[in-house]
């Protein structure tokens, strides 16, 4: 059930490899923005159950994700993929950004790639490359960088113990995201993205379904609320995954999950665009940490070491 394989290309990143990347740190980077409109008046079950419907009914609405089969003794891993990967994030991190603010919570989903590398280890029995290493290493530094002089304000905005909660529910998230985005390699260069990501979302719908239903009463009906959920779900959800499944299945999954340390790069882009947001200078060189780790991380894969022991 637990397995990985590497990407099918190792030279460095080309034009596909780095417009996939853009378009995912551009959508997952305003999708913070997006939930934190939706708490105003729903309650984070049913924000996951808003994100996973659209993004499954938009996937169904797609041809080829409905015509190719996935083979029936791989089900069960797609299924185990919804529910890590989706089911189970997608609930914790709404319900974390109640006792944490987004840059708290965008700080600790950045160590994404870190946690895939440490899972891409474990399963493939061994360690990453030298140029992995150091550029997973420069852009994480980055990310803490970015998110520094953040961090006072959100471990103020609640009491300890809550901030401490939400923390710890992000890096639930964040290490079962780091195992989904090495399940997800095999599966995606089996049968597609489309194909395993619908039927992905169709578990994790099954698995976020009763939490939802239950929030329709506590929550309240709001326009902007409601309108923010189509990003999410269509774009964060529907469109997002798909591309990053793509990526991985591309260029495997450690190297692939450094899009994510352009999330707070694209958020803090559109804290100044849409909302005259004053950018601190330790941002500016966390930015440039940010671009130089991608940029090593992207170069030609090296041949792997020598696998781990076995103990």
């Amino acid at each position: 059930m637990l397995a990985t394989s590497g990407g099918t290309n190792l030279e460095a990143f080309g034009g596909p490899e780095w417009g996939l990347l853009a378009v995912i740190a551009t959508i997952w980077g305003t999708s913070f923005l997006f939930m934190a409109v939706g708490l105003e008046a729903f309650e984070p079950g049913l924000i996951a159950l808003a994100r996973v419907g659209l993004g499954a009914l938009s996937l169904a609405l797609v041809p080829a994700a409905r015509r190719t089969r996935v083979a029936r003794e791989d089900l069960p891993r797609v299924a185990l993929l919804g529910v890590l990967w989706m089911g189970i994030p997608l609930l914790l991190f709404p319900v974390a950004q109640q006792w944490i603010d987004s840059s708290v919570a965008g700080m600790v989903n950045a160590a994404m790639p870190l946690t895939t590398a440490a899972w891409s280890a474990l399963l493939l029995r061994r360690l990453p490359g030298r140029a992995q290493a150091v550029g997973l290493a420069v852009g994480f530094a980055g990310i803490v960088a970015i998110s520094l002089p953040e961090l006072p304000v959100g471990a103020t905005r609640t009491g300890t113990g809550a901030t401490a909660l939400g923390t710890g529910l992000v890096f639930v998230a964040v290490v079962l995201y780091g195992l989904s985005a090495n399940l997800a390699v095999p599966l995606q260069q089996r049968y597609g993205s489309l194909s395993v990501l619908l039927r992905a979302q169709l578990a994790a719908l099954v698995v976020i379904a009763p939490f939802g239903i239950a929030a329709i009463g506590p929550s309240r009906w709001d326009l902007g609320a409601a309108l923010a959920m189509l990003p999410l779900g269509l774009l964060g959800t529907g469109l997002a995954f798909v591309l990053m499944a793509t990526l991985v299945g591309r260029v495997g999954g450690p190297r692939g999950s450094v899009a994510i340390y352009f999330v707070p790069v694209v958020a803090i882009a559109a804290g100044v665009a849409f909302r005259s947001e004053q950018v601190h200078p330790l941002a500016v060189v966390g930015t440039v940490l940010v671009l130089a780790g991608a940029w090593i991380t992207s170069r030609r894969e090296s041949l792997p070491p020598a696998p781990l022991g076995r103990g």
